[in-house]
């Protein structure tokens, strides 16, 4: 089975591009399938996109998406600027063959908000990346001077070059609380501009793994999240994990986190003021399982019925064809069926689409 793999978000530094690097990693690992780096799987049997940016509207072959989350859906008032094009990319993830989430709390999203059936969902759990595990102390002590951290402090890793409501970094800066605050991930203007917190910008992973090593505890206050990589990083790295309650972490930490109402910010400072080590371990979940699962997935949509292995072509509607070449994503991205069975706007979604258009 030859598969076309979009390994563009490989590039990025933040989750999905650790996704989509340790999958590849995994997949060429297992020697397989026969895999291919493109986003125009042309001679391919099975398509994959690890983004929903990568999602076609019009796929060549059967096609799997990787949905990580569905927040800019679920909180529209905060996201409404993402485009006719982001929007556009939620009809594509409809017409995939399989839909990969990390995890259950994706999927009764996807099946809500999107109307995707339950039998083409997969749930694949993501993994802590091979390089992150509990680092000496020599290498602890040499990033702690590179960066100029303190001796013990509190920890957030993610994305800082824009500010994301749901992360609420800017409230964790303004919390109480007695530890330093230190700040991993690339930095944007209005994060470099947060008081007295400690930014390290873009780290490797073995940086990364010390950091995590010589942190008091990783402090997690998301209110929505699809799976969280860094709590599971952290707690491979023997730190203690405090988050706020919420779906997604609660089924993906399952007892190895102290979890806060999401309204006590306060309360969760504190709480990761208070952790002790050594933490649990982290989820046994690989990589490698993880790649023989997203495998499963491929064979499925090789073989799945030919109503689901592409959209059908029709005559599209002027006005909706000139909103799908304006975004460039097709000539005729007003279809919305497949082999007969039509393929709706969500309740949440058509309104998204009526905004921006």
């Amino acid at each position: 089975m030859k598969v076309g793999f979009d390994s563009r978000p490989a590039k990025d530094p933040q989750g999905i591009g650790r996704y989509a690097r340790c999958l590849l990693e995994a997949l060429i690992e297992s020697d397989a399938v026969e895999l291919t780096e493109t986003h125009e799987p042309r001679r391919c049997d099975v398509f994959h996109s690890p983004w929903i940016d990568g999602a076609l509207l019009r796929s060549p072959v059967p096609m799997v998406v990787t949905l990580h989350d569905l927040v800019p859906i679920k909180r529209r008032g905060e996201y409404l600027r993402s485009g006719i094009r982001f929007k556009l990319r939620y009809l594509a993830v409809q017409r995939a063959v399989r839909v990969i989430v990390p995890t259950n709390a994706v999927a009764d999203d996807a099946i809500k908000l999107l109307e995707i059936p339950a039998d083409r969902i997969r749930v694949i759990p993501e993994a802590v990346a091979p390089a992150i595990g509990v680092r000496p102390e020599a290498e602890v002590q040499t990033v702690r001077e590179h960066f100029k951290l303190p001796e013990d402090y509190l920890l957030w890793v993610g994305g800082l070059r824009t500010p994301d409501p749901r992360k609420r970094v800017a409230a964790l800066a303004r919390a109480s609380r007695t530890m330093p605050l230190v700040l991993v991930g690339a930095t944007g203007r209005w994060s470099r501009e947060l008081k007295d917190v400690t930014l390290t910008g873009v780290v490797t992973d073995d940086e990364l793994a010390a950091i995590y090593t010589g942190a008091h505890a990783l402090v997690f206050p998301s209110d929505d999240e699809g799976f969280g990589l860094p709590p599971i990083e952290a707690l491979a790295c023997g730190t203690p994990v405090v988050a706020s309650d919420v779906p997604a972490l609660r089924e993906v930490l399952d007892g190895r986190a102290t979890l806060m109402p999401v309204e006590d910010l306060d309360g969760l400072v504190a709480a990761a003021e208070a952790a002790q080590r050594p933490a649990p371990p982290p989820p046994d979940w690989t990589w490698a399982q993880a790649a023989e699962a997203t495998i499963e997935a491929y064979e499925e949509a090789q073989h799945a019925p030919a109503k689901w292995r592409g959209a059908r072509r029709h005559r599209a509607r002027k006005a909706a064809g000139d909103i799908a070449v304006r975004s460039g994503l097709s000539d005729d991205a007003s279809d919305r069926r497949v082999e007969g069975r039509a393929i709706t706007e969500p309740a949440m979604l058509g309104p998204a689409l009526d905004d921006e258009a």
